[in-house]
């Protein structure tokens, strides 16, 4: 597969793992784990039920102009341990260059222990549209008009 769009990493670690897609169709690449670093002096980290921890990747990265990165949950931490990204997806600019940091919540009813290099969230890289905002004195109407949450009959 032709990789035409890149995506430049800054290693901030030696121990940092880099971003890899796992299969040759998959969306996002996982994001890893890079303990100790930051407020973590050891190995793993404790997640404990209904809890909020920045886990730091060890990683600066730029993203192409036009693009951002889309941080989202693992599908098997989220279905097997409760664990999940709070602010899912989480935005990365194109012009951030800081460390990547993923936040991570611990839905389940057990701690969780996150491990140095364990892949801990997907980064999806997807184009960006920006609009230009125009202020009207009225909107058209449409047949769902203002109705909101629920509005639309799904459960």
């Amino acid at each position: 597969m032709q990789h035409d769009l890149k995506l430049r990493v800054l290693r901030l670690d030696t121990l940092a793992v880099l971003p890899a897609y796992q299969s040759d169709a998959a969306a996002g690449m996982d994001l890893a784990a890079c303990l100790p670093r930051g407020e973590f002096d050891s190995e793993a980290v404790t997640l404990a039920p209904r809890r909020i921890l920045r886990i730091p990747c060890g990683i600066a990265v730029a993203i192409p102009p036009g693009f951002e990165g889309q941080v989202r949950p693992r599908s098997g931490l989220a279905t097997k341990h409760g664990v999940t990204i709070p602010n899912a997806p989480g935005t990365v600019d194109a012009d951030y260059r800081g460390e990547m940091f993923v936040a991570l919540i611990n839905l389940g009813p057990e701690p969780y222990v996150v491990r140095h290099g364990a892949r801990i969230a997907q980064l999806v890289i997807a184009p960006v549209a920006r609009a230009a905002v125009v202020e009207v004195p009225t909107l058209d109407e449409t047949a769902r008009g203002s109705g909101g949450f629920g509005s639309t009959g799904g459960h």
